[in-house]
């Protein structure tokens, strides 16, 4: 399909590498393992959420924006990417924290004072209203002269996922040039647009490839409705065709854990992990959880030996901070 992407504003440095993990394959004894790196996106831009903050800045340029405002937890890996990427563009953030725990100064958060984002914490409660929240902002700032855009959690809108459907053509690109074939995408879901990106890629550039979701909060309804909507959306906006809708949407439940951000014992276990194995280094938030999933399923038989999956890893190194108490 002979597709035009919108415009987007280059940040992350591109094509990141895919690579085997062939000591971590063996020693779970189970399909072949290759990682794909986007936690090497940049180095404080490092992770998946560049991919899509590129499409929304460079729409927010559009609109003239001065101020970005946007929203997560307290150690929001897309939060100090939006923080960030709009300082290196000019424009300020205003960022909408859940405070599910504490205010320590410590990874994400200390990144996001460091580029001087304004930030309003909130409850848990509070945020259950979080779009609304940040609209009122938005007003707030619209009636001090100042042009506001917004961007919902984790970048995760029609627009936001271009950044992985562009994503899929580079990795089709190196699927190729590998001269291999592989049988499933993993990831960790957390707002539900990178999956969707995936799958809009898929589509758009005919990739025989399963894409499956780790859902690391809420469970497999929320995600598969929360990803259709996102299709949905794509759908009516970039005049996609309606096959997109029927793409089936794969989540895999049962590794939230103690829930969002909160860590078990073998997530950290997995970490460690896969760090003395690989040198390859996860996150407690996403990766650790879906890597845990990953080799569960893989002991459970979900996977076949001879198959090949990819792991895309989404970084998220900077929250690692906050949690070094438990691992060691």
């Amino acid at each position: 399909m002979d597709f035009q992407f919108p415009d987007r504003v280059q940040l992350g440095l591109y094509p990141t590498p895919l690579t085997p993990a062939t000591r971590l394959s063996e020693a779970l004894d189970g399909p072949e393992i290759y990682i794909k790196r986007d936690d090497l996106t940049g180095v404080t831009l490092t992770g998946n959420k560049i991919r899509k903050i590129e499409f929304l800045l460079a729409e927010a340029r559009q609109h003239n924006a001065e101020v970005i405002i946007t929203c997560g937890g307290a150690q929001s890996n897309h939060a100090r990417t939006t923080a960030i990427a709009a300082r290196q563009l000019g424009m300020r953030t205003h960022l909408v924290l859940r405070n599910n725990g504490g205010k320590s100064l410590d990874g994400n958060l200390f990144l996001d004072r460091m580029v001087g984002a304004e930030i309003t914490f909130v409850s848990a409660e509070e945020y259950e209203r979080v779009d609304d929240r940040m609209q009122e902002i938005a007003a707030q700032y619209e009636k001090e002269g100042i042009k506001a855009y917004v961007i919902p959690e984790g970048g995760s809108n029609a627009l936001g996922a271009m950044g992985y459907a562009f994503a899929m053509k580079e990795l089709a690109d190196q699927i190729k040039k590998s001269k291999q074939t592989f049988d499933a995408i993993v990831l960790a879901v957390g707002s539900g647009g990178t999956q969707a990106g995936l799958l809009i890629g898929k589509m758009l550039f005919q990739v025989p490839i399963n894409i499956i979701g780790i859902n690391i909060c809420d469970d497999a309804a929320y995600f598969q409705n929360r990803i259709r909507s996102i299709l949905q959306e794509a759908r009516q906006r970039f005049s996609l065709p309606a096959q997109l809708l029927s793409e089936s949407i794969h989540i895999v439940d049962g590794y939230v854990g103690k829930g969002y951000g909160l860590s078990r014992l073998e997530e950290i276990k997995t970490i460690k992990q896969v760090a003395e194995l690989e040198g390859l280094i996860l996150d407690p938030v996403y990766t650790g959880k879906a890597m845990y999933g990953l080799k569960d399923l893989i002991a459970k038989g979900y996977f076949q030996k001879d198959q090949k999956i990819i792991f895309l890893h989404t970084g998220g190194i900077f929250g690692l901070f906050p949690k070094r108490n438990l691992f060691f």
